[in-house]
């Protein structure tokens, strides 16, 4: 299967994929080619794995960088002004909950 990684960080060793399926897999840093270093939005191949923590990447490769795609959907615009929407939100939730008391 392939995917696109949403977020990796390499001090933790951890992250998640968007997998072409539609799903989200979590990826630990050993189940990546030694040497290879996983960037948001990098296009990668895995086998993916259902396990009792949930779905999970394993065996994967880096099929090309993400600075280096030229498919990505103009949405970096867009995908930053949704939390801003979200904090718009969130000051009505407070609201809620003092009503609930």
């Amino acid at each position: 299967m392939e995917g696109t990684v949403k977020w990796f960080n390499r001090e933790k060793g951890y992250g998640f994929i968007a997998g072409d399926d539609g799903e989200e897999y979590f990826i630990h840093h050993s189940a990546v080619e030694q040497g290879v270093i996983l960037r948001d939005n990098d296009k990668v191949s895995f086998e993916p794995a259902e396990t009792e923590r949930g779905k999970q990447a394993k065996d994967v490769k880096l099929l090309q960088k993400g600075s280096e795609r030229d498919d990505l959907p103009e949405e970096g615009e867009e995908a930053q002004d949704e939390p801003q929407e979200e904090q718009a939100e969130q000051p009505e939730q407070p609201a809620e909950e003092q009503t609930e008391e």
